[in-house]
Order: structure tokens, then sequence, then C-alpha cells
């Protein structure tokens, strides 16, 4: 009771403590979002009257202006209530941490936990109502996103499938509207040039030049890099086709690109220098500029593909006569189209009368229809092996139907008075199809690029090859690249265009783009190629920046503080753990994975090292205590069991040992761990090398030990101290036996001194008359036994030379030569302890 009664104070005292607030979100701020949600509701409700506007408009500009809007209010609404719902996510746990309020039977809480609950469960309750607000705005603005979207498709449709009454009457009013059309625009560009010539003069010239230096850059740039392949193909009598290919590819996108670069800068240098005044002259110049570059593409590119003036480079198997036409025909539907478009875009800039535009589309689909059905009648083909000057033959059928159709089709749409869909389809077949045609050949390219052994065969895979001395394999996977980038970038440019030429705006392309980039929905995951992006080239950064760090460290600070090279693999190893996961941790986080929710990961990682991961988890363990503890390191020669080698690598899974047949062997590092190791070099590479000698009963063992002696005393490789030393270990069936000791500075030299020792000691015996074998396992020796049985007396035998037979000492004369030249350094062996 007395200890009750002591501590009753500082119970009640730690209940009454404040709940800590710095998380709590204020009402100041709840007000700033329900501001925020007002402001994108007016301006949502704004956008909705414009768009009823611009609907009975049919204006599709305007419309995907507004879309554009509606899209920004659905992000700004998205943004406002991210931090609220962070809030309720927070009060939610809080909650849950204070438990539900007790029974009305149950002792009453303290008043505090009482007040901060119900302050909690009133500002939830406020949150959940802004946020209910905030979804159903998000859904009017997401709802009215796609009501545009369908009122743009449906504008489209009708532009597309409207019917004119084509009649005599309507030739004479486009006839009347187009001489008023030509009075006004031969009034609004003489005024425009008196006035530029008059005053904005030196202006005029000033964004000309620059444009053309603009263009001159872009085309020196390219062509830098890209004429002397060309030269250099072009002189070629039968360039392969991965040379025609890029040939075709490079002569096109460079042309066009400069053209478009200058169009581009002068257009911009134009505006910023005040050249291009009033309504009417900047979309007029804009117009005819990219008309000229569409028209000088589709030029180029026929040029590139169907080559009239070069048959080596023809991408197409075509005689000389078809593929001349066929370029002529080409060119002539595309200059066509660009008029109608030109002249369709001049009479909407002057406001000329709609049967104008209506009547120039017609005779531009005609033509273009006639010149199909001229295309599908003409002999373009020709077969394998045939001369390029050959008549030529048919198209194929199905080639010769379809053009033939398509035309039929232009002109039968013109004459019912679908001009509208007769002039789309007319420029989808120019546009579209070169379009199609350049990045059918950029893919093409990008195929015969990535072929192995392709990329070192080019001038360019031929410099990288020469330049940075790289190998076969390397110069495999610089093709591969090259031709996934030729990929990415014929898919990353071809698309958007074909998506322009087939309605959509630069808006559109743009607003699908970003949303690609930065959100992708699966789910309820939101997942961001930026992010991702962005992560996978931090981590590549921290991965190189590692690497370059490991190897400053080991090469330039360790290495002339001569460390040990064992301290030093120890310290690269860890620091390289360390740097890839610091790198890792710096992706994953700006990729946009919140680290806490890999807390489900880290504990199916848990339940699985508890049942099939020990092995591995023991493995890593055991790695990080060898790179500690340090008990072999690289270079050492270890053994443990049968296994015996230099360690030549420790990571922290496993130990690489390469064996003295050059055997790599991975081991597992808990073996290392778990079992004995016997390490020759753990301290020093100081050991002992032991060499067994046999000779035979009648040597003297005293001069036998002392010549011994003599010879590892005289090697260099022989320490003095410890001082080498001769055991005469005992007497054996025939042959006296010992063993030579000597101490070395490197035992892993042990088998070349050994060898030396062997070879010295060998012929010394040979000199000194020492049988260093069993008598009667000698074949050097004549036995007496065989003399006897060939009907001989046993000759006295006065010394062991003169036992010797003349074959035998010849043969040990050679035995003793080759001994002497034998001296070549061999990987060490196992020695006694």
């Amino acid at each position: 009771m007395l200890l009750v009664s002591a501590f009753a104070p500082l119970v009640a005292a730690a209940q009454d403590t404040p709940v800590d607030q710095s998380t709590q979100l204020s009402s100041a701020p709840l007000q700033a979002v329900k501001a925020k949600l007002d402001e994108s509701r007016n301006l949502l409700a704004n956008i909705k009257t414009n768009v009823d506007a611009a609907t009975k408009d049919q204006d599709d500009d305007r419309l995907l202006e507004l879309k554009t809007r509606t899209d920004e209010v659905t992000r700004t609404v998205t943004a406002t209530i991210a931090g609220p719902r962070a809030r309720l996510d927070e009060i939610k746990a809080r909650l849950t941490a204070l438990g539900d309020a007790p029974a009305k039977d149950a002792a009453p809480e303290a008043s505090v936990v009482t007040d901060e609950r119900n302050r909690l469960v009133a500002e939830r309750n406020e949150i959940t109502a802004l946020i209910s607000d905030a979804d159903g705005l998000s859904a009017d603005s997401s709802q009215l996103a796609g009501a545009i979207t369908a009122t743009r498709r449906t504008i489209f449709t009708q532009t597309i499938f409207n019917r004119t009454a084509i009649n005599g009457d309507l030739f004479v009013e486009a006839r009347a509207a187009g001489i008023a059309e030509g009075e006004n625009f031969r009034n609004t560009v003489g005024s425009w040039a008196s006035f530029v010539w008059k005053f904005k003069r030196l202006s005029l010239f000033a964004a000309v030049f620059m444009s053309l230096c603009a263009a001159l850059v872009l085309v020196a740039g390219g062509y830098r890099i890209f004429a002397p392949l060309l030269k250099e193909d072009e002189a070629q009598a039968e360039p392969d086709y991965i040379t025609r290919l890029s040939v075709a590819f490079w002569s096109t996108t460079i042309p066009t690109t400069a053209a478009a670069a200058f169009c581009v800068a002068t257009y911009f240098f134009l505006e910023n220098f005040n050249v291009l005044t009033g309504n009417r002259i900047p979309p007029m110049l804009w117009l005819t500029m990219s008309v000229c570059v569409a028209v000088y593409f589709v030029s180029k590119l026929t040029h590139a593909v169907l080559a009239p003036k070069n048959s080596a480079l023809r991408l197409v198997n075509v005689s000389d006569r078809g593929a001349r036409f066929l370029t002529s025909a080409i060119i002539a539907m595309a200059i066509v189209n660009g008029l109608d478009y030109l002249l369709g875009g001049f009479s909407e800039v002057l406001g000329s009368p709609l049967v104008l535009t209506v009547v120039k589309s017609f005779f531009a689909s005609i033509i273009v229809g006639l010149i199909l059905i001229i295309i599908s009648w003409i002999r373009p083909m020709r077969r394998q092996g045939e001369p390029v000057d050959a008549p030529g033959r048919r198209w194929p059928r199905f080639v010769s139907i379809v053009l033939m159709g398509t035309g039929i089709a232009l002109i039968s749409a013109s004459v019912l008075g679908y001009v509208g869909l007769s002039r789309f389809l007319a420029n989808q077949i120019v546009i579209t199809s070169a379009i199609l045609v350049t990045m059918y050949i950029g893919l093409l390219s990008g195929k015969a690029v990535a072929k192995q052994n392709a990329f070192a065969d080019t001038k360019v895979g031929r410099g990288l090859q020469r330049r940075y001395k790289l190998g076969q394999v390397q110069m495999d996977q610089a093709g591969l690249v090259s031709g996934l980038s030729i990929y990415v970038l014929v898919m990353l440019a071809g698309i958007p265009l074909i998506l322009l030429q087939w309605g959509f705006q630069f808006a559109d392309i743009r607003a699908w783009g970003l949303q690609l980039l930065t959100e992708i929905k699966v789910g309820s995951i939101s997942i961001s190629l930026i992010g991702i992006i962005v992560g996978i080239l931090l981590f590549t950064l921290g991965y190189f920046v590692t690497g370059w760090f490991q190897k400053w460290l080991d090469g330039t600070v360790m290495a002339r503080s001569q460390v040990d090279i064992g301290v030093r693999n120890s310290v690269k190893t860890g620091i390289g753990y360390l740097g890839v996961g610091i790198a890792g941790l710096v992706g994953i986080s700006a990729a946009g994975i919140n680290l806490s929710s890999l807390a489900l990961v880290a504990g199916a990682l848990s339940l699985g090292i508890g049942f099939g991961l020990q092995n591995i988890v023991s493995n890593f363990v055991s790695g990080l205590i060898l790179l500690a503890e340090r008990p072999f390191k690289v270079g050492d020669w270890v053994v443990s069991g049968t296994m015996e080698g230099i360690v030549k690598r420790i990571s922290v899974r496993a130990t690489e040992i390469e064996t003295f047949q050059q055997q790599s062997i991975i081991v597992p590092n808990s073996v290392f761990i778990n079992g004995s190791v016997g390490n020759w070099t753990h301290r020093n590479k100081m050991g002992r090398s032991d060499i067994a000698i046999s000779v035979t009963y009648n040597s003297d063992p005293q001069h036998v030990m002392k010549i011994l002696l003599d010879i590892a005393q005289g090697n260099p490789m022989v320490l003095k101290n410890p001082e080498p030393m001769v055991a005469f270990l005992g007497f054996g069936d025939s042959t006296l036996n010992f063993e030579l000791r000597v101490y070395l500075p490197d035992i892993l030299k042990g088998m070349r001194v050994r060898n030396d020792l062997r070879v010295a000691i060998f012929k010394r015996f040979v000199d000194e008359k020492i049988q260093p074998f069993y008598e009667h396992d000698n074949p050097l020796l004549e036995s007496e036994d065989e003399v006897v049985a060939e009907g001989g007396d046993p000759a006295p035998v006065s010394s062991e030379d003169e036992r010797l037979s003349p074959a035998a000492k010849a043969q040990i004369d050679q035995a003793a030569g080759r001994a002497r030249a034998n001296t070549a350094p061999a990987a060490p062996e196992k020695t006694k302890a």
C-alpha cells in the first residue's frame, strides 16, 4: 500500500501529460485545402462553359486546349488532397493505438485520452469530407476530359465523312472565290514585303543568315560523322545489304533534318526580330516551310530507296526504268498533296469560302488517284539475276490490285462528294507511307547492325575497335546496343509523326508521353518511368563510383602504405558491398518505391531463411567472419580435407581455390568455419621442405650426410637460419634412408627448390660413385646371376664403377645431362610439415 501511495502521483502525472500534436493538421491548412478545391471547382465550371461553345463552333484546337486544362485540374486536385490523405492515415493509426472508448460499466479512462480521441475523430470526419469532395471533383474532371475526347472524335469523323454536292455551281462559286483569294493574297504578302524591305531589311538578312549558319552547322556535323562512310560505301561495286541500308537511312535523315532545322531557325529568328507582322504572315510562312520540308523528305526517301541513278544502292528489286518512273510518280504525288495542303491552309488563314478548299482537294485527289492507277499498270519488277536495264515485269497481282483499288477509291470518293475523306486518304498514302518506309529502313538497319559480327565490319565499328582495342565479344555487345538504340530512336521519332498525320495534335502526344513517363496505373499502384529510369541511373552511377573508389583506395592508398594483400582484399570487398548497398537504397528511393513497403518482403525472406535459405545465410555470415578474422587471405596456400591450393578470391558466399593443376574450386565459406583448415602461409611464407633420399648399404653415411648438407648450403634459395639439416631416418631392407630438411623464405617455391636440390644430389652422387637405388631393382646394373646364367664366372668387382656396364654408364651420363637442363620451376606441391 505504501508503494502504491508513493507511485500514485507519478501515474496521475503521466496520464495528464499532453499528447504530442506535432503531426496534427491544424484547421488553417484544412481551410487552405478547401479553398484550393473551391478554386478548382470554379475553374472546372468555366471549362465546361467553354467546351459547350467550342463544340458548337466545332473548334478542335480550342477543345484540345480545354482538354489540357482539364487534365491540369485533375492533377491539381490530386496534389492538393495528398497531404490530408497522409494525415488521415496518421489519425487512423493513432486512434488504433488509443483503442475504443471504455464501456459504460468499465472503469473510466483519463480525460486527456478521451479529449484526444474526440479531437482525432472530429478531425478525421472533416478530412474524410474533404477527401470525398476532392474525389468527386476529380471524377467530374475526368468525365469532362473523356467527353471532350469523344467530342473531338465526333468532329473529326464528321469532317472526314462530310458530303458536298459536286455540280457546276460549285465550280463557278469556287472560281469566283479563287479570284478573290488571289487578290487578297497579293495584297497581304505585298504589304508585308514592302514593310519589311523598308523597315526590317537588316533584321530579315540577319535572321536568314543565322538560320543558314544553324543549318550548315548541323549538315557539317552530320556529314563529318557519316559522309566518309557514305562516300566509301557508294564507291563500292557491290555493297552489302547493311551498307545499302545505312546509305538510305542517313542520306535521308541528315538532309531532311538539316532542312527542318533551317526552317525552324528561320521562323524563330524572324519572329524574334519582329519581321513577321500581322496575323496572316506567320501561319502562311509556317505552312510553306512545313510543306517544303515534307516534299523534300519524300523526295530524298524515294531517291534513297529506289536509287534511280545508282542501282548498286537500290533497296528494292526493280529495273532502272521502273525506278525512274516510280521516283517521278511518287514525287509528283507528294507535290500535289503538298500544294493541296498549302493552298487549303492559305484559304483558311485568308478567310476564303470553304467551297474553294473543297474544289482544290477534289482536283488533288483526282490527280493522286490517276497517278496510282498509272503506277498499277507499269512493269517495274525484275527477277533475281536479271540485268538492271531489263524491260521489267508487272507488279505481283496483289500489289497491282491494291494500287488500282486505292486509285479508283480516291476518284470515286471525290466524285461522290466525300472530298474530305479522299483528301485524308491521299495525304496518308504519301506522307504516312513515307514515314512508315523510313521507319522500316531504320528498323532493318538496327537489325542488321545487331547481328553477330556485323557491327565490327562497319567503319564505325572498325574505328571503335582500333581506338579502344575491343575484342569480338565487346564488339558484338556494342553492335547489340547500337541496334537497340536505333530501334528506340526510330520508334520515338516515327510514331508521333504518324499520330500527327492521323488527326492527333502535338498537345495530345505530349500529354500521353507525360502520363506514360510520370504515372502508369496498375490497379492501385502508380508507376513512374522517369522515377525508375532515374533510380537505375543513380544505381549505375553509385556502382561505378564504388568501383572507382575501390581501385583508387587499393591501388593508391593501401598499395603505397604497403598494406598486406589480405587486408587490402578484405577492405576492398567490404567497401564494394557497402557501396552497392547504398547505391541500391538510393536507386530504390529515387524510383519512388517506399522502403517501408519492403517489410513484407523482409518477413517473407525471414520465413524463407528459416526453412530453405539456412545454408545461404550460413555461408554469408561465414564469409563476413572470414573477411573480419582473416584466417587466410588471397594468395595463401591452404589445405582443407582433400582439397589443396591457392586462395584466389574471397566473397561473402564462397571462396575460390585454385589447385596446382589450375582447377578452380568454389568452396562454401561455412566449410572453412566448421572444419579444420591448414594454412602454409598464415603468418609468413617461410616453411620447411623435405627430400627423402635412399642409398645402398655400401655407401658411407657420414659422407652422404656431408654431401647433402653441402648441396643444401650451396643453394641460394635455402635459408641459413634456420640452417638445413640431414636426418638419418633408419635402415631399410636394402637401403640407408636419409631426409634432407631445408627452410625456404617462400614455401610456394618449394617445388622449384626441391627440383634443383634433387638434380644437384643426383649429379653429385654420380660424381662420388654413390648408388642411390636398390641393387636388385637398378636396371642400370648387370646382375651376377645373369652373368653366371650365361656360362661365365662372376668377375671380381673392385668398385661400383667397375660393376656398371658401358650401356649403364652411358645412360647415367645422359640422365645427368637431362637433369642439368631440366631446372625449370614448377608449381608448388604439398610438403611434409
